[in-house]
């Protein structure tokens, strides 16, 4: 991304588009039972309460009724239909990963299928977006889970950190190209959730080669254990090489969330904050998703940026855009053209 000398004006930059994943998979509901909705009443009456907060993208995730995270795509189904019922412009973003969350004390914490994970493109009604990886990866979010932050929730369970601990993201060559391939068929919008710059590497050589023919809406996730850390340098250097035609949202985890949507806003960039992120506020208290977009809310508009609505928010991420060619893509980026043949020196934007 290129900075001039005034882009750090607010008048110069985009709404700000407020991510939240409310549902928090990770957690079970006894562990905040005040903000952790269980039946689809709850889970759909969550969706609104926190666009009418400020959130206009709503990282879903769906319980049953014992309060485990569904894997059942017509509970999907339903919480889509209820969602977008109630809040009509809400950018309904499916987690790619369906559920993450162990279904029994010691059990291991894993994706489903390939095959059940292509179905989500097959949703009813269909989804704005599902988040796609990139690249398979380690995902061990028990790094940055501070002993004292978990003490009393259930994350304190020795098998169920050992589960977690274990727990790999699965995104090979063929499934992503697959997934996109299936996505884009139906309309569905990929959301990239980038580890590093060597996801947004892999990323641009399936732009280069017509794998994926879109926007680019990303989401750097800074949360170690396999992704970047919480580093602020790891941060500015994505920042630095992702596209200039992309949208980017922070992404961390407990006390960096914060730092990192202040970061991200006062650059023009976006936040994502919620339960699934982060329970507690900087003090170690109790954080309810509805109080941390607030938050997001109150920190936008003293940096002097407005925060989007769903509409305003849509039209940012470029739902329902796809391209026709490698080069109507590459443009509409903000990336360089490929090489053609025979051509030296660095290829330049037209």
């Amino acid at each position: 991304m290129q900075f001039f000398d005034d882009s750090l004006h607010p008048e110069n930059m985009e709404k700000v588009v407020i991510t939240v994943a409310p549902y928090g998979p990770e957690w079970a509901p006894e562990d905040f039972p005040e903000d952790i909705p269980v039946t689809m009443e709850e889970q759909i009456q969550k969706a609104v309460e926190c666009y009418e907060a400020g959130a206009t993208v709503l990282h879903l995730h769906v319980r049953e009724l014992d309060g485990t995270g569904s894997k059942r795509l017509s509970k999907f189904n339903e919480l889509i239909a209820g969602v977008r019922k109630a809040v009509p412009d809400m950018i309904i973003q499916v987690g790619g990963s369906i559920s993450f969350a162990p279904e029994g004390e010691g059990e291991a914490a894993k994706w489903l299928s390939d095959d059940t994970r292509h179905m989500l493109a097959e949703l009813t009604p269909k989804p704005d977006q599902v988040t796609v990886a990139i690249n398979t990866t380690q995902m061990n979010i028990m790094e940055l889970l501070y002993p004292e932050y978990l003490e009393g929730t259930s994350l304190a369970h020795p098998a169920y950190q050992a589960a977690y601990s274990e727990m790999t993201v699965p995104a090979g060559p063929a499934w992503v190209a697959e997934h996109l391939k299936r996505l884009m068929a139906n309309g569905i919008q990929p959301h990239f959730q980038l580890t590093g710059m060597h996801a947004m590497e892999t990323l641009e050589r399936l732009v280069r080669r017509g794998v994926y023919m879109g926007p680019l809406n990303l989401t750097w996730i800074g949360i170690g254990g396999g992704f970047d850390g919480p580093n602020p340098f790891n941060f500015m250097n994505f920042v630095h090489r992702a596209p200039d035609g992309c949208t980017l949202t922070a992404e961390s985890l407990l006390k960096n969330v914060l730092p990192f949507n202040m970061m991200a806003m006062s650059m023009g960039l976006h936040p994502r904050c919620g339960i699934e992120d982060t329970i507690i506020g900087q003090h170690g208290q109790r954080m309810s998703s509805v109080e941390q977009i607030r938050q997001c809310v109150r920190v936008a508009h003293e940096l002097g940026r407005e925060v989007a609505n769903g509409k305003e928010a849509r039209a940012i991420y470029r739902i329902g855009v796809q391209y026709d060619s490698v080069e109507e893509t590459l443009l509409a980026n903000g990336m360089a053209p490929n090489r053609s043949q025979g051509q030296k020196g660095v290829p330049q934007r037209s």
